[in-house]
């Protein structure tokens, strides 16, 4: 079995069919996409001092994290190692306290949060930690484990949507994390039920793009959900679908989805335009992978290790694409 790979209990394919609550049932369609700006063009930086995939990523003031996932061997780690894109150079960070795979990773009030993962023998984490002055402190844990979803920040909320519950069960409920009070809250899911997921946050809004499930495979579910309302909605579907990707959102409001699994790896890099509405095709990934991580800093989207080919294998793989060409930055709303 495919390390990752539609963990768990087999599902009920009428799980996946269940309304969710506060969820608008509209599905936009849209034409295939269209194609990106011309001079888009991927680079290759340094590599990574180790090899990992179902890794997380996030950023933080100038440093890029890459955190937990597994070795080649198989063994999952502990390891955090940092990248300094001025320098183009990595150095190693402190060591999460805990050994986790398919963590969830965001920055939220400046600091990198990882929460869950799968611990040894596949028993999602209830464990969440935040980096602070050099070294990682213990928040309060999840309502209940949780492992391959997302994590997204908006403002000082964090939304953890998607993945599989301790039991091994698709997650229906999202978990919600005030970062000041630190304390947890519950929420409606995404309206489709999904693990190995990407995520993004623009404009105080949360996107849930692509995953998969054991009954369905992989999926091209898009959608979104406004803390204002509380309200889920599901917008044009993503043009390849395909689970173990990464997301991440540009200042210019770009939802990027890249990466993915299936009977071989996916190199599709594709965009999604908050104010078009649209998608658009951007130069595949010279190095297809899946279960890596992916951000945004400035005008450049980074993606990091991952698995090159299905299966456990693992990369250090750093490529970047300066997305400077797809719109300036905006001003959020309200």
């Amino acid at each position: 079995m495919r390390p990752g790979w539609f963990r768990g209990p087999t599902l009920l394919a009428g799980a996946l069919l269940a309304a969710v609550a506060g969820c608008d049932s509209g599905n936009d369609r849209e034409p295939a996409p269209t194609s990106s700006p011309a001079g888009l063009a991927w680079r290759a930086l340094a590599a990574a001092p180790s090899a990992r995939t179902e890794v997380t990523a996030a950023v933080a003031g100038d440093r890029i994290y890459v955190v937990g996932g597994y070795r080649r061997d198989g063994g999952t780690v502990a390891t955090v190692e940092v990248y300094d894109p001025a320098a183009d150079r990595w150095e190693r960070g402190p060591d999460l306290p805990v050994a986790v795979n398919h963590a969830m990773g965001t920055t939220a009030g400046g600091a990198v949060h990882v929460f869950g993962g799968y611990l040894a023998g596949n028993r999602p984490s209830t464990a969440a930690f935040r980096f602070d002055k050099g070294g990682w402190r213990r928040l309060a844990d999840l309502p209940e484990g949780r492992a391959a979803g997302t994590a997204v920040a908006l403002g000082g909320t964090v939304y953890v949507a998607g993945g599989i519950t301790t039991g091994g069960e698709l997650a229906a409920t999202m978990l919600v994390y005030d970062v000041a009070r630190d304390r947890w809250s519950t929420a409606p899911g995404p309206p489709t039920p999904r693990e190995h997921l990407g995520g993004a946050g623009f404009d105080k809004r949360l996107y849930t793009v692509g995953g998969r499930t054991r009954a369905a495979g992989n999926l091209a579910a898009f959608e979104t959900f406004d803390p204002s309302s509380g309200r889920w909605s599901r917008l044009p579907d993503l043009p390849t679908e395909r689970g173990g990707l990464a997301a991440a959102a540009t200042c210019s409001g770009q939802i990027i989805a890249v990466g993915g699994e299936a009977e071989s790896t996916f190199a599709e890099a594709e965009s999604y335009d908050v104010r078009a509405r649209s998608w658009r095709s951007l130069p595949p990934m010279p190095t297809p992978r899946h279960g890596l991580g992916a951000v945004v800093a400035g005008a450049t989207l980074y993606t990091l290790a991952g698995g090159p080919r299905p299966g456990l294998h693992v990369a250090d793989t750093l490529e970047v694409l300066d997305v400077s060409s797809l719109g300036a930055c905006v001003s959020p709303s309200g």
